[in-house]
């Protein structure tokens, strides 16, 4: 059966021992100072990916430039969650930004016409293979027995046109390349770009590949290979389930494993700007969310329930926010959500954490009514802002304020568990 890997396994595993020449890089759990750090080393650019067994990370947006440390461990934070055509990310990791004044696209795969192994070489990196012409990239077969040598890389390479100037290192480069791939039992390999600075160095910037496990080679990489998530958390799965019940709204969900804001988010970009502000200022969000597409009542109702039941009780606050609705009715949204919490509340007893609420729209002034009658009967606390206050701010405010909710929680939990003198005695 085929075993893929991704370029972060590359990078940690293969790169070094096979003296293929990568950049630099930090996984997730870097400290700030090692990320600054490196930072600096770099000039101030960095690339953050998520470590997902799926390709097209770029296209679907989950590949980000950072320039400073803040910005770098917000989006480590976010890729770490990414999820590509159902395929969960194992973590996520920040490289060295390299600049190229060339990028070449190579790949070894077996290939049914000579029922060998095939080498294949453009100078149009940094593209899909299927979008390259037949005039810009050569294919030769690979004699199992001989391999690939450094004359054979250097023809292919004059053929495309190559600089004279790079023709050699790269002919080096390539033969490591199919070393690795031999020595270790690949059936597939594919690095795209490899990207060569003005100065001449280059660097294999991303990297796919599929192991053979049938293939005796593989037996010694195979046990040392990282495990992926295979599915999604239990409010993930309740949220797509829920999703796919009804063509009315949308209410998309990725947990981020945060402790301390639960967020009710709506609006699709500005989803995404909220969470990063939260991250930014410490606010520690729950999950990633995006509700909307002007859904009735039961399909709101049953989004935040849903959301309730699985996370509430971990928040240290509630924050209810989106940019300006076009079309969504604050009014039905708003009456759902008073209704979930007042439910909540009747089964698991009084949530005594803070109310943030930001929002603009139609109905806009019935739904601020509506939902703050049920935050006083519930006697939780709550401010609400208008359109008028940017989301960012208002996430802003929320982050901070989490912080000391937080904090007071924890202290009347501390002071819950602190035996009185009496019972001290007893």
């Amino acid at each position: 059966m085929p075993v893929e890997i991704g370029e972060l396994t590359f990078l940690e595993q293969l790169a070094e021992q096979f003296d293929i020449p990568v950049p630099e890089y930090l996984t997730a759990d870097a400290s700030r100072s090692e990320i600054r750090t490196a930072l600096t080393r770099w000039g101030d650019k960095g690339i953050v990916k998520p470590d997902i067994l799926c390709g097209k990370r770029g296209k679907a947006g989950e590949v980000a430039v950072v320039t400073t440390t803040a910005e770098a461990m917000k989006k480590l934070k976010l890729a770490a969650t990414a999820e590509i055509k159902g395929r969960n990310a194992r973590t996520a990791y920040l490289a060295q930004f390299v600049p190229s004044e060339q990028e070449v696209y190579t790949a070894i795969t077996y290939d049914s016409r000579w029922l060998s192994p095939s080498f294949t070489i453009s100078m149009t990196g940094g593209v899909d293979v299927e979008e390259i012409g037949d005039a810009k990239k050569k294919t030769i077969p690979i004699d199992i027995f001989k391999g690939l040598d450094a004359y054979q890389a250097s023809d292919m390479l004059q053929s495309l046109g190559c600089p004279q100037k790079l023709i050699s290192l790269l002919s080096r480069t390539f033969v490591s390349f199919w070393d690795m791939f031999i020595t270790t039992g690949m059936r597939m390999a594919e690095i795209n770009p490899w990207r060569i600075t003005p100065d001449g160095k280059i660097y294999a910037c991303d990297f796919k590949g599929v192991f053979d496990d049938s293939n005796y080679r593989f037996g010694e990489y195979g046990r040392n290979l990282p495990e992926y998530p295979e599915g999604k958390t239990e409010l993930e799965e309740d949220m797509s389930e829920w999703d796919a019940a009804s063509h009315r709204g949308q209410a998309h969900v990725a947990d981020l494993g945060g402790k301390k804001v639960l967020p009710i988010l709506f609006g699709g970009g500005a989803s995404t700007i909220i969470i990063e502000t939260l991250l930014e200022y410490g606010g520690d969000p729950i999950f990633l969310s995006d509700f909307g597409g002007n859904p009735p009542y039961d399909r709101m109702y049953g989004t935040i329930e849903r959301c309730l039941k699985h996370k509430l009780a971990d928040a240290s606050l509630l924050l209810i926010l989106g940019g300006k609705a076009n079309n969504t009715l604050i009014d039905i949204t708003f009456q759902a959500i008073a209704d979930a919490l007042r439910d909540y509340c009747e089964r698991n007893g009084p949530v005594q954490i803070p109310v943030v609420v930001g929002r603009g729209g139609p109905r806009l002034v019935q739904g601020m009514l509506t939902l703050r009658k049920a935050l006083e009967d519930l006697k939780m606390p709550y401010v609400m802002f208008g359109p008028d206050t940017p989301i960012t701010l208002v996430a802003e405010y929320a982050a901070r304020l989490a912080d000391i909710a937080g904090q007071k929680l924890s202290e009347n939990n501390h002071n819950d568990e602190t035996p009185t003198k009496q019972e001290q005695k007893i």
